[in-house]
């Protein structure tokens, strides 16, 4: 596996959202009932066993977050104790064992530390992506936990997640369930979206950029987008997202409905969202941290495409709580407290 380029050959402003190996990871061992210390390394190649029950039964999980270079040259993270708790949750759904949501933010700094040469410059619209992961590892067979886990964090720097940055797409909806009720669809967990790849993938090919997945019961309400919770404007001034026990709990979308409320006067409603009732929203969009606020232009329903505010121009809102996030993430507006945390470098 190929290392990444040096920074200083990078197109900080053509960046997508790829992997890269970069010089440093971050990489702990539980065995024998506990964590240990972990440390960086710069081996990108995770050596587990074929009987790795993450291999076999699934057993992994993940989260996703970026650290933000300032005008001023420092480093934020997003808050990053929000990824740590979030992880533990997805790992007691899956019988692992969490580790420490004070190492976790620790580990992550650690990274971001190692691999500050590959943070992007402030105003290029680019972050460092980091990448938690835990999977189940040694050698098993049998149906149950392993007794063994690996938990690492690596990172790349990337652009924007859907090609054009902020600018209005479509979206489809899907026959396909993203996640079953009371399974896993509130955990950031493999299984999840190893089963939305094949929707994915008929979305783009029929040229809509993500996949609007319905309630998995009854195929009347919107759960989320493939990559990304899903939000709607009303005329009142309403911020409405779904809500659901298969949904993840975004942590973009958390903090939009604490924006929206906080700083722009918005009524924050979290409640059901009817696909046949698309009428009351005149303006949408997808929110995660990987994709930030990605416009919806329309969404296709029965071979019929609904058109909210614009297909070619963002709508005001939706710029505002935009610029409103990522000033925040990139430190040229006031956060809330306890969102923002510096890495030293």
């Amino acid at each position: 596996m190929a290392k990444a380029k040096p920074a200083t050959e990078i197109d900080w402003e053509n960046l997508g959202f790829d992997y890269m190996d970069l010089p440093y990871r971050f990489l702990a061992h539980y065995q024998d009932g506990q964590w240990d210390e972990g440390q960086l390394t710069e081996d990108g190649t995770l050596h587990i066993s074929e009987g790795s029950t993450g291999l076999h039964y699934g057993q992994a999980d993940f989260e996703g977050l970026k650290a933000y270079r300032t005008k001023d040259g420092s480093i934020n993270l997003f808050r990053p104790d929000q990824n740590a708790k979030r992880m533990t949750k997805s790992c007691a759904r899956l019988l692992m064992p969490a580790f420490p949501e004070d190492k976790f933010v620790a580990a992550v700094k650690k990274v971001v530390a190692a691999n500050a040469d590959y943070v992007p410059p402030y105003g290029t619209g680019g972050t460092l992506y980091l990448r938690p992961l835990m999977i189940g590892v040694g050698g098993n067979i049998g149906v149950h936990p392993a007794d063994e886990y690996i938990f690492t964090i690596f990172a790349m720097p990337v652009g924007a997640y859907y090609k054009g940055g902020l600018k209005p797409t479509n979206f489809t909806t899907s026959y396909y369930d993203r996640a079953a009720p009371h399974g896993t669809g509130q955990s950031k967990v493999g299984g999840n979206y190893g089963g939305s790849l094949l929707p994915g993938d008929q979305a783009h090919k029929a040229g809509y950029s993500d996949v609007i997945y319905l309630d998995p019961a009854t195929h009347t309400k919107i759960e989320e987008a493939g990559s990304a919770n899903f939000f709607g404007i009303t005329a009142d001034n309403e911020f409405v997202t779904p809500k659901s026990d298969s949904i993840l709990p975004s942590i973009t979308k958390y903090s939009l409905l604490y924006l929206a409320e906080h700083r722009l006067g918005l009524k924050a409603v979290e409640g059901d969202v009817f696909i046949d009732d698309l009428d009351r929203f005149e303006e949408a969009g997808a929110m995660g941290t990987a994709a930030v606020i990605a416009p919806i232009g329309g969404i296709e329903y029965k071979d019929n495409l609904h058109v909210f505010y614009s297909e070619t121009e963002v709508a005001p809102i939706t710029k505002k709580l935009y610029n409103e996030l990522t000033g925040i993430q990139f430190g040229d507006v006031e956060a809330p407290e306890g969102w923002i945390q510096k890495v030293e470098v």
